[in-house]
């Protein structure tokens, strides 16, 4: 299914997530990644509750957690091109087989399966079964996506790289379907193996290449090695990678911005801590808040009655205590798209002044940020036209823009008539007026 998407170009999904939803998920996916390795950086033991309750430290553990963390902290400063990781991996390997630490009882990384993995074919599965499996598959392919695309917007936004969409859709895809046949697990997405190849240094492409080579090397050979690596060690690694991540104050920039956009941000980052570690329902959530914030505010639209500005620019005649632009008239502008979602507010606005100012004779339409109009429009056009002719009513037109004027004209709402006037510019229509 991500195979198919993305050869058919579908990957403009991925814009539902929006910057503040990003902001949010991102957050909550550092936090729950340093939450799950903060223990064995610092040789806790035990349940959550019992870390809690009675903490019980395994010192040597500790040893080797905070000193690499320590260590990739300072290196990271002073010496930020030199391949740190790969440094502390390979000394604290070493320590650990020289001082005996797997058998004075340290966690370390163990015996890892090691080979290359045999190529196999699925069973086919009957078509009852299929059927049952292709809406969940469909869910799991778009949260999945979704998800990844989260991980790779917050990397793009770091490095300023650009991110093709279609092609990560291409790339899951294969990847799944290889996984499939040789008998591997399906994965989608990793922020802290993300946030280790950005600490690493790696910029371009060729780094997924190098670490997927070097990945194909330790399962030949590499594998004995990384048995005596402490998983403190490991955990200290990725903590301070993932710790990049974490930036409250992008919480209090986006309320800035938009209280509603701060509380979709916030709504994720709460519902992605709280269904962990099925973290893609705060991704979910936040995709509808941001889409409903969206409808809200196309279903209310700025409509505004403009008036001439000392500066001669035209601006809202409330707002700025402006006279109105010529006796008798109503000059109004609305900053949306005349559409299904705008035609009703636009109607409302212009029926509702007539209703309260019953001696306007001229309507003025500024119209240049009307750049689309759809059949709920041409409806709504038609509606007030006819209205306006009705009570005899000038509708003076200004900068109607050729993609909406076309669809006018092919409808015959623009047809010649003596109470449309139609402008090419503002100033020809306020010339017009007299002003």
């Amino acid at each position: 299914m991500q195979l198919v998407l993305g050869a058919m170009r579908a990957g403009w999904l991925v814009n539902m997530i929006s910057a503040p939803v990003l902001t949010g998920f991102t957050q909550a996916a550092g936090f729950l990644i340093i939450a799950s390795q903060l223990p064995a950086m610092l040789g806790l033991k035990g349940s959550l509750s019992q870390i809690v309750s009675n903490p019980q430290f395994a010192w040597h553990e500790m040893g080797f957690g905070v000193g690499s963390f320590a260590l990739l902290w300072i290196s990271k400063r002073n010496v930020p091109r030199w391949p740190m990781v790969l440094v502390v991996v390979c000394i604290t390997a070493l320590l650990s087989y020289a001082i005996g630490f797997e058998a004075s009882g340290g966690a370390v990384i163990g015996n890892l399966p090691a080979g290359l993995p045999a190529l196999v074919w699925p069973p086919t599965l009957p078509w009852s079964a299929v059927s049952t499996l292709l809406v969940p598959a469909m869910v799991i392919a778009l949260v999945s996506f979704l998800e990844v695309a989260s991980s790779a917007k917050a990397q793009s936004q770091q490095d300023s790289s650009l991110w093709n969409d279609n092609q990560d859709l291409i790339g899951q895809g294969l990847a799944k379907i290889a996984s499939a046949l040789s008998g591997s697990f399906p994965t989608s997405t990793s922020f802290s193996r993300s946030a280790i190849n950005i600490y690493a240094g790696a910029t371009t492409g060729w780094s997924a290449l190098i670490s997927t080579g070097m990945v194909l090397l330790a399962l030949l050979f590499l594998m004995p090695a990384l048995h005596y690596v402490p998983s403190a060690v490991l955990s200290a690694v990725v903590i301070i990678a993932v710790m990049g991540l974490i930036q409250p104050a992008q919480f209090l920039r986006l309320w800035k911005i938009s209280r509603a956009e701060a509380l979709t941000s916030m709504a994720t980052f709460s519902l992605t801590l709280l269904t962990a570690p099925r973290i893609y329902w705060g991704v979910l959530a936040g995709v509808m808040l941001g889409l409903i914030d969206f409808l809200y505010q196309r279903l209310h639209p700025r409509i505004i009655e403009v008036g001439l500005h000392p500066d001669g620019s035209l601006r809202d005649r409330h707002l700025w205590k402006l006279p109105p632009l010529a006796p008798h008239m109503y000059a109004l502008r609305m900053d949306a798209e005349l559409d299904f979602a705008a035609a009703s507010s636009f109607e409302r606005n212009i029926t509702e002044h007539l209703i309260q100012h019953s001696d306007v004779t001229d309507v003025c339409l500024f119209a240049q940020p009307i750049n689309r109009i759809d059949a709920s429009g041409v409806d709504v056009f038609a509606t007030l036209i006819s209205n306006f002719q009705e009570r005899g009513i000038t509708l003076h037109i200004s900068g109607l823009k050729l993609p909406v004027e076309n669809v006018l004209r092919r409808t015959g709402l623009l047809s010649e008539h003596p109470l449309l006037r139609m402008y090419r510019t503002d100033a020809e229509t306020l010339a017009h007026i007299g002003l």
